[in-house]
Formats: C-alpha cells, structure tokens, sequence
C-alpha cells in the first residue's frame, strides 16, 4: 500500500465490524512510520497472532508490536483511561515495550464511571446490542459539551465541577430510565487522580505531531474500529456504534487535514457476520450457520458474544466503497470456506417486488429485503498454505475475481489464516 504517492493509508471496515482490521494494520505497519487510531472506544477488539502469541487490542493501535512504529491515538477515541493501562501493562509483560512509541491526543473525551454505569442500566442499548462499555454514553457527553478531555487533567482546580457536571447528567439519565442505581463523583475523582501521572506525560497534540511527520515524509497509518456499516451516519441506524468508522472521521479523528488522504483500504471478510441485533440480509440459518461460526471462531475479542453469520453481500460492500472512496480491498478469512461445497454471494435485494441493487438507508425495507443470491462452487481444498494467487484452488480464484467484479474495488489482500505470515499480497501479481 505505501509508495512514493501514498504515504497516508487508512484501514477502515467495509462490512459490520469484525473484518480482521487488527490482523491487515500489523501486516502494513512494517511499512509504517506511525499507527494513529482515530475512532471508537475500548468497545472495539483487534486480535492479531504471532507465532504463538495471541495479542488483543482495544485502544492501541495493532501497530505496537513492531518495534520502530511510533502509535497515537487520536482526539476521535473516546478514551477508556483504566483499560488503556491494562493494556499497556499486559503488551510490557509479553515483552513489547511501548516507552517512547505510544501518545494520546489531549482533545480525546474520556470514558469515566457514569458512563459505564448509565450504559449497563439501558434498556434501549441493550436491544442495539452496545457491548455495555460507556462508550455510547461518553459521546453523548462529547457532543452535549460536557465531556472531559485528558488535557483537563491538567486543572485539578476545575475537575471536580466537570465530574460533578458529569455526575448529575448520568443521574438524570438513570432515573428516567427507572433504574435505581446512582452515580457518584468520588470514584470517579478517585480513577482519574489515580491515572493522572501516568496519563499526562503520554498526552500530546496528535494532529500536529502527525502533520509534522507527514512533512517529513512519514508513511502514516490511520487505524478505525467498528465496520462502515456500524457508521452513526451511514450505518444501519439505530443499530450502530456512536462514531464515524468511515474514512470521512479519519481526518477528523486524527487532527489531521482530508487532503492528507492518500488511499483507503476496506476490509471486508470472505463471508458476512455482525454481533448484536439489526439488520443481516444474507443471514445464514441453522447447522450452516453453525458451521461457519464454529470454522472461523466467530466470537467477539472483547465481548466474548457469538456472531451472526452470513454469505458474502456485494450490495453492503458495493456501499462500502462508494461512501469510503476505497482504492483496495482485503478479504480475510477465506481458508474459513475451504470445506464448504457451494457458495453464496448476494448480488442484489428484492424490497416490495423489486431489484435493488443499492444498499437502502431505510431500515424497514432493509428488513425485508430477500437476497438475491449467484451460487458460485467451492474449492474443497485446503489455502492456509498459500502464500501466492497462484497457490489458490481455480475455484477461489473466480471467488474473488467474482467479488471483485460485483463491489467495483480491486482486491490487494487476501488473508487466509490468523497468523501474521498467512497472508497474499497481490499489489505485485
């Protein structure tokens, strides 16, 4: 992905989250000078393997692990500060040193106590399937101007009215909702003043310091969470996450200018899942649904919750790349079909007696949408060992030539594995 013309990339999901984000930033942070996560919370999950290690992010960029990559994250993160440490403390016990590599933008709104706790007693994010981790919330607060930002750690003097402020809104909140739990101000003071020396020297200006490498002819890489499709915008809304996951919110959310772009790359896997509830037009139904489940440990890296699988939708990732501009897709997942006899792809939906082949933004007719399918045959062939296009059975081959031809992006990536070398890279082939 990175040359002379494109030096800012940024990965985004093409489907509902889940595509294995986590797995394609490590592959192109080799290339990378920074990693800057630019969106999302401590809701997101991106697992990546080496060798026998298995590392799950929430907040850092997948980026860490190599040595020499600087990683930020931006003033989009809603910034779970506890988890944050968490993390850090566990990457340091597997041996990756983050000393001198990891800022946090000082804009970042964080994601205190009442946040978590008016997320967990919400009727209504509970039916939209939110993972209960005070994201929601902590935007909300963002946008009602009452959120309170790692550089406001800086003015003890001034904290305590922010919380207070924080506090009562949570409890406002929890009392129309009819739960009688309560929020208070001093656990919240109590985390905070007991994170503030370890948080304040990792605060920075994020979009300066990424300005200023992107001048010095840095290759930068922009890291999203959630799926485009989970967008609060462009998503399946109600049912979506409380940010913009589409390359649209990776300037923003980095600090940095939409000019910087240089290419976007859409992950998408070889099948569809999403977690939670809403809408999945090629849902997938009893022991198949299972099986595919069960072939590609679809379990969430940070809930634990299973997914909802489904065939390959063309219509959703057709989207994808119209709202995101992507110049290349990767398809991750593949060696998860190699046992299936026929494959789906849906191709277009039939709403109220006709053919739409465009994703509809109106959730009632998207529920009722029957999937037109293309029955394509599978391979039956073991490709965890490709490392080439030419490795792979004839029938993958016209999978993906076929998915390529119906989405109008070409594909860059195809993973066929979890581990980091069980990768093709195509930009060459």
């Amino acid at each position: 992905m990175f040359d002379s013309v494109r030096r800012t990339v940024v990965v985004v999901g093409a489907q509902w989250g889940d595509e294995g984000k986590g797995k394609l930033v490590d592959v192109l942070a080799e290339r990378a000078d920074w990693v800057i996560r630019y969106q999302g919370g401590a809701n997101a999950g991106h697992t990546v393997h080496i060798g026998d290690t298995t590392f799950v992010l929430h907040q850092i960029p997948s980026g860490i692990l190599h040595p020499r990559v600087r990683c930020a994250i931006g003033n989009g993160v809603v910034l779970d500060p506890q988890t944050l440490f968490t993390e850090i403390d566990e990457l340091r016990a597997k041996g990756i040193d983050v000393e001198g590599r990891l800022c946090v933008s000082d804009r970042a709104h964080m994601v205190l106590p009442y946040h978590k706790l008016v997320d967990s007693e919400s009727a209504a994010n509970r039916e939209i399937g939110t993972t209960g981790r005070g994201i929601g919330p902590a935007y909300e607060d963002k946008v009602g101007r009452r959120g309170i930002r790692v550089l406001d750690l800086r003015h003890k003097e001034k904290l305590r009215a922010q919380v207070e402020q924080g506090v009562a809104h949570a409890n406002g909140r929890l009392i129309a909702s009819g739960s009688s739990a309560r929020a208070e101000v001093a656990p919240a003071l109590e985390m905070l003043n007991g994170l503030t020396d370890r948080l304040l020297p990792l605060a920075a200006d994020v979009g300066l310091a990424a300005h200023e490498a992107m001048m010095g002819g840095a290759a930068v890489l922009l890291e999203g969470a959630q799926g485009s499709l989970l967008d609060i915008d462009h998503g399946t809304y109600p049912f979506v996450t409380s940010s913009n996951t589409t390359s649209g919110g990776a300037a923003i959310g980095a600090g940095i200018s939409p000019m910087a772009l240089d290419a976007a790359l859409g992950v998408v896997k070889a099948y569809t899942t999403r977690v939670g509830n809403g809408p999945l037009p090629t849902e997938l139904e009893g022991e198949l649904q299972e099986t595919v489940r069960t072939l590609g440990n679809e379990f969430g890296a940070t809930t634990g919750r299973a997914r909802r699988c489904g065939w390959f939708d063309s219509v959703v990732v057709r989207y994808a790349v119209r709202i995101n501009g992507l110049t290349d897709l990767a398809v991750t997942k593949l060696d998860v079909l190699d046992t299936l006899d026929k494959l789906a792809v849906c191709t277009g939906y039939v709403i109220d007696g006709e053919l739409h082949t465009e994703f509809p933004g109106d959730l009632t007719a998207l529920e009722s949408a029957e999937p037109q399918y293309e029955w394509l045959e599978g391979w039956r062939a073991d490709t965890s060992h490709s490392r080439s296009l030419d490795d792979l059975p004839s029938q993958a081959r016209r999978y993906l030539d076929r998915i390529e031809e119906l989405v109008t992006a070409p594909i860059t990536y195809v993973s066929v594995g979890t581990r980091r070398d069980q990768i093709i890279g195509l930009e060459d082939a």
